[in-house]
């Protein structure tokens, strides 16, 4: 059989305050394109399909919608699990129904117990889990870390390995060996937040979900798919999309880009040449990409975000390379008396490097007069 891997949409997710509706919307979009393309036998997600356990409105009616198109419409069989964004409750309400048209959710332990078998394959989806549950599951107060209730698992899973098929897990945790970015909210579970890789060696496939990047982890038969969107500056340099998942004659994978709506990007210069149109224009510079901004400048320059963003309408945020160096040269007092005005000028220059501007002059002398009066 043919399968797509895809996990991480963290619908409902805000970047620098951004809402990501749309881009997660015309992302999807490109994922239905790639099932049909591909002519899939089933789509497996891994988990976190919100970006929080009470997600908004807007975030339930758009995954209500992208289930339906999937399921209903293009009568595609869904494996779906809860991640640790997902409130299992919430999102399990009605699962126990949706079977009836192939759509197989699951967000609690005893599914490991129901593999669902398509074509070739048996799928073992083993939802996001905290250890109480597993104790809980096990009656055994003596499980204490993850990698213990990962091998009372994968034994009662292998326990109903049919021989003739091929054996796939869908789960959602942090493998050892794999690398985070910053938009991934650990998992820790008994002070351990990795599961072993010798555990899983006995599935032909492990589809990951939870690590954003799709090669974080350097495994053939142990994938992350990554997620469909850019969720922080730390994945401006990732490519995201799907995998397809090939069983016969052996396990084949295979990476399908997405284009975003609105790319992510970090740019590193002088403020004068990343706010001036013409500059940005000459070199190509996407200014409709949601952008970070590192300057090179090491001077004190007025509002530079507010000046960045009539530039970059989608602006997330400005750092320094240098930070900002102040004039730490030291002077002899004059017995010269200055005016206040003076005083000011020979400070402003001394702290920027610049002069006092006519309009900043006339401000100061209004101010001046106030006081005086």
């Amino acid at each position: 059989m043919r399968f797509l891997h895809t996990a991480d949409w963290h619908l409902g997710r805000k970047l620098f305050g951004y809402d990501l509706l749309a881009e997660q919307q015309a992302s999807f979009a490109q994922v239905v394109k790639i099932a049909q393309a591909e002519q899939v036998d089933a789509v497996v997600i891994a988990g976190d399909l919100y970006d929080r356990q009470n997600p908004s409105e807007e975030a339930v009616r758009l995954l209500n919608q992208m289930i339906s198109d999937l399921n209903l419409t293009l009568k595609q069989p869904l494996l779906v699990i809860n991640g640790n964004h997902d409130s299992a409750v919430r999102l399990g309400v009605g699962s126990q129904w949706f079977e009836q048209t192939g759509y197989y959710l699951r967000t609690t332990l005893n599914s490991v117990d129901h593999p669902i078998v398509i074509g070739d394959s048996q799928f073992f989806l083993l939802p996001y889990f905290e250890l109480y549950q597993a104790r809980q599951f096990f009656d055994d107060e003596t499980i204490h870390t993850l990698a213990q209730a990962m091998t009372a698992l994968v034994a009662r899973m292998m326990a109903q390995f049919d021989a003739s098929k091929k054996h796939i897990l869908v789960a959602h945790f942090f493998a050892a060996g794999s690398t985070h970015s910053d938009s991934e909210t650990s998992i820790n579970v008994g002070g351990l937040d990795a599961v072993p890789l010798n555990l899983l060696t006995d599935f032909d496939y492990v589809a990951l979900g939870h690590i954003h990047n799709k090669d974080a982890l350097h495994e053939p038969r142990v994938r992350y798919s990554g997620s469909l969107n850019k969720f922080s500056l730390s994945e401006v340099n990732q490519t995201k999309g799907v995998l397809i998942v090939d069983t016969e004659p052996e396990i084949k994978v295979r990476f399908r880009p997405i284009t975003p709506l609105h790319e992510v990007q970090q740019l590193t210069g002088a403020f004068a040449d990343l706010s001036d149109a013409n500059y940005l224009q000459k070199h190509g510079i996407d200014q409709a990409a949601y952008t970070g901004i590192v300057l090179t400048d090491t001077n004190v320059i007025s509002n530079a975000s507010n000046r960045l963003k009539q530039q970059f309408p989608r602006f997330l945020t400005m750092s320094r390379a240098n930070g900002v160096q102040f004039s730490q040269q030291r002077t002899l007092a004059t017995t010269k008396q200055q005016t206040p005005q003076d005083l000011l000028a020979d400070f402003y220059q001394t702290v920027t490097g610049q002069p006092l501007t006519d309009q900043q002059v006339a401000w100061a002398a209004k101010a001046l007069k106030e006081t005086e009066q």
